[in-house]
């Protein structure tokens, strides 16, 4: 069983940067790979980009390329996301999840576990 907090969401001007954290509980955390969704308000949750299991890895959706960088730290069991440039559709709630697979997988439904959401606005 693996626990996940997010935290550092807000609000932030277009422009501007935010830095989300995702602590994980638990001794296995470094098994994992761990993976950020976002959801916007009446739409899907939306994958966001992947870190493989010890961080040497990332894989990003299109839309977030140059502008949002994952990375890890499996000494403190986190993982985080430094987004950059934010515009207004990057808002949304923004979720981590934990995944076992070493494939790359970007459906909601292949991780195993997830945390609560944190939520990012970006005004105009």
């Amino acid at each position: 069983q693996v626990q996940l907090v997010e935290s550092g969401g807000g609000l932030v001007q277009a422009g501007g940067s935010l830095r989300l954290s995702c602590a994980a509980s638990g001794r296995t955390f470094s098994t994992y790979a761990m993976g950020w969704f976002r959801q916007a308000p009446g739409k899907e949750r939306e994958f966001v980009g992947r870190i493989n299991r010890s961080g040497g890895s990332t894989y990003y959706v299109d839309s977030v390329k140059g502008r949002f960088t994952i990375s890890r730290d499996n000494a403190k069991n986190t993982v985080y996301l430094q987004m950059n440039s934010l515009k207004p559709e990057d808002t949304a709630v923004y979720y981590c999840a934990a995944d076992r697979s070493v494939l790359v997988r970007t459906s909601p439904a292949a991780y195993d576990y997830w945390g609560q959401g944190t939520q990012v606005t970006v005004s105009s």
